[in-house]
């Protein structure tokens, strides 16, 4: 019997690899890299359904156009002559309206609630082999100006509107969440249902538990292209050679569009370059944390915090832009004024590339054309948040099971 071939190693393939593994499918995982410093290893961590706007949402446009003119801002595009970055705003821009906006916020929410009560049965059923510093304590927006004070308020009753919990805070109750030091914040926003956990933790784990479990892992092969019958992929094929299939799973994140290529169909996608870093955790700061006017996330471990963010519309560019990381820096103590925050070296600093689909809505379904090929990226800053849930949904289409959610919106020939 062939195995199922997974093209790609972050995290939601090592989730799709999982369920697969679970369901006694004999899996081999592909990755062009070493598979050790992953865009799914430096992450904020962050399990959030309350995220259920996609990011091109009304005003992004003009706030982008604003953040253009600044190389330390939270949304960047470099201008330049690309046709896949045109083609990539134009549809962007076309998104960025009310009606993709309520059509989407199911969807984004269905899928994150099914992987948050997923991340917990996994946690329950692995606790004693791994501690992924998996935090339920919620998600607080924290905000300085009246403008952000007025979005995220009004985000608030949207969520109640969708059933989940939101809570608006002052900068009294800000202080009883953050006793140990001072919160420069007009106020808050907190959502209860939200978590985070240690993403390398949790990725190292999965690796070590797959392995365990006689799943074939092959990386630093890039894969070149494919062997095609009759609406079938048969092999996937590497710089090492040929690898036949039975199935095959494409979780390739921000290089997923040249796979699609291979395949004869376009996949609009650009890499969304994100930097984070860790700091000694002093004075403690206790809430994971989203500095909304800096787009900044602050994700506390106890002795250690990490703070990451920004959103660099990059392609696959991986190299790091020095005034990017300081944008996040000084935002640390524009809110936290007496946080004792060191400038990081460089070598300190983590990038990873978020694959962005132009409607910030994730590729999850079946490959246009093909009987045995199925996609799982697009996920933009949610690949943790929603890994759980896409590896599921990915092995129960493989197995021709009923998928645990509705995943129209997901379709990955949609464009």
């Amino acid at each position: 019997m062939k195995p199922t071939i997974i093209i790609g190693g972050g995290v939601i393939g090592l989730f799709t690899a999982y369920y697969l593994n679970k369901q006694g499918v004999e899996v081999v995982i592909v990755d062009k890299s070493d598979m050790l410093d992953t865009t799914s290893t430096g992450n904020a961590g962050m399990i959030v359904p309350s995220h259920i706007i996609p990011l091109s949402a009304p005003g992004m446009i003009a706030k982008g156009i604003a953040w253009m003119f600044s190389s330390k801002s939270p949304f960047y595009i470099h201008p330049r002559l690309d046709r896949k970055l045109l083609e990539w705003s134009w549809l962007f821009y076309r998104s960025a309206n009310a009606s993709h906006v309520e059509k989407s916020i199911p969807y984004l929410k269905n899928i994150s609630l099914l992987s948050k009560a997923l991340y917990q049965e996994f946690r329950n059923e692995h606790s004693n082999a791994v501690d992924l510093e998996m935090a339920e304590k919620g998600l607080m927006m924290l905000y300085q100006t009246a403008e952000m004070e007025k979005e995220e308020v009004e985000f608030a009753h949207l969520a109640r509107q969708q059933g989940l919990e939101a809570e608006v805070l002052n900068s009294s109750d800000i202080s009883k969440i953050e006793p140990n030091l001072e919160v420069k914040a007009r106020g808050a926003v907190l959502f209860p249902g939200d978590a985070h956990l240690s993403p390398s933790n949790l990725y190292n784990f999965l690796k070590k538990y797959l392995k365990e479990k006689g799943v074939k892992f092959l990386p630093k092969q890039k894969v070149l292209g494919f062997e095609k019958q009759a609406g079938k992929v048969i092999a996937v094929l590497t710089e090492e050679g040929s690898l036949s299939a039975d199935k095959v799973i494409l979780c390739g994140g921000a290089w997923s569009a040249e796979l699609a290529k291979h395949l004869g169909f376009n996949l609009p996608m650009m890499g969304g370059k994100g930097y984070s870093f860790m700091q000694e955790n002093q004075p403690e700061i206790q809430q994971a944390s989203i500095l909304t006017e800096m787009k900044v996330a602050v994700s506390p471990y106890g002795p250690q915090v990490r703070f990451g963010g920004t959103m660099e519309i990059a392609g696959t560019d991986e190299s790091i832009n020095i005034n990017r990381v300081r944008g996040i820096f000084e935002s640390i103590n524009r809110f936290y004024p007496g946080f004792q925050a060191k400038f990081p070296e460089k070598d300190k600093i983590w990038k990873g590339l978020r694959p962005c689909s132009p409607d910030g809505v994730p590729y999850i379904g079946a490959a246009p054309g093909y009987d045995n090929v199925w996609f799982g990226t697009g996920h933009g800053m949610m690949g943790v948040s929603m890994a759980t849930g896409t590896g599921k949904i990915l092995a129960d289409l493989h197995e021709g099971h009923v998928s645990p959610m509705d995943i129209k919106a997901f379709q990955v020939g949609r464009f």
